[in-house]
């Protein structure tokens, strides 16, 4: 008869790891997946000799399982809430809670408030994953050396600051927005290539139907200045069929930035912009 655990290439270095996995806990199939032997006349040969130990830790984990998921019964919870909460089998979960009572049938009513908390308890979940995301992103940036800010205001301002057309060739620096970021990013631009705020002229845009007074005064602490130094706030008319989102004690509407004497400003942003698409054409 051949000497069986030989015909394995690797028998000498798998004893001693399926040893340790043996002393470790683990199930035999577990030591089979774990070394990719699926010959059982090798794997008793890994074994031989390595008994199971006292509390093997598949078997705590089983019975850690058994436990919790009675426990869940007792609170009145069925097969299937158990399954999502302890990931198992339903018919483990039967073989562990088929000597306990069933939970009393609930009302209509009950099983919505169930759910509606089950409900409430996820969200509150995915809010929490949403916002340890943002502040992963977040950190990821740092903080941004003048270069790279240069860039992000050149790309900014030609997303929403104003471009000269052929039908209206006006070159002039105007920024409008309704996002306090976004305006407060801009700001930064601007003073970074030396726009002083004596060369800006800001004023408000805001339906009719909203508080343009408190809104001129959020955008007026925003950017710095005193009320009075707004130009005559624009009120947009209303329009009945129009459904708007925008309304509430969030809307302030926007504030629109001009430039002063900034036509070879313009006319530098736009060859900023040109240059970054220019780069972005370059091959690798």
């Amino acid at each position: 008869m051949p000497n069986t655990h030989r015909e394995h290439p690797d028998y000498e270095s798998l004893r001693p790891q399926a040893i340790a996995l043996r002393r470790a806990g683990l199930s035999r199939r577990q030591i089979r997946d774990r070394l990719h032997v699926h010959n059982n006349d090798i794997l008793n040969r890994l074994l031989d000799g390595t008994p199971l130990p006292e509390h093997p830790r598949h078997l705590d984990t089983k019975d850690n399982l058994r436990d919790k998921a009675r426990e869940l019964r007792k609170q009145g919870m069925t097969y299937d809430q158990i399954q999502v909460a302890l990931g198992c089998s339903k018919s483990s979960i039967s073989l562990w809670v088929r000597d306990l009572p069933k939970p009393p049938t609930r009302t209509r009513e009950e099983a919505s408030a169930i759910a509606k908390r089950g409900w409430e308890a996820t969200l509150k979940q995915r809010e929490a994953a949403r916002q340890e995301t943002k502040r992963i992103a977040a950190a990821e940036i740092g903080e941004l050396s003048d270069r790279e800010l240069f860039l992000i205001g050149v790309g900014l301002y030609w997303s929403e600051g104003s471009k000269s057309k052929q039908h209206n060739p006006t070159e002039r620096v105007t920024f409008i927005n309704s996002d306090p970021d976004m305006i407060r990013t801009y700001l930064a631009w601007l003073r970074l290539l030396g726009v002083s705020t004596e060369r800006m002229r800001f004023h408000v845009h805001i339906h009719e139907s909203g508080d343009a007074a408190g809104a001129e005064r959020f955008w007026a602490d925003l950017v710095g200045i005193d009320v009075s130094e707004l130009s005559k706030t624009t009120l947009k008319k209303h329009q009945p069929k129009t459904v708007r989102k925008n309304v509430g004690e969030g809307y302030r509407g926007c504030l629109t930035i001009r430039v002063l004497q900034s036509a070879e400003l313009y006319r530098r942003i736009e060859g900023w912009w040109y240059g970054i698409v220019l780069g972005a054409k370059r091959p690798a």
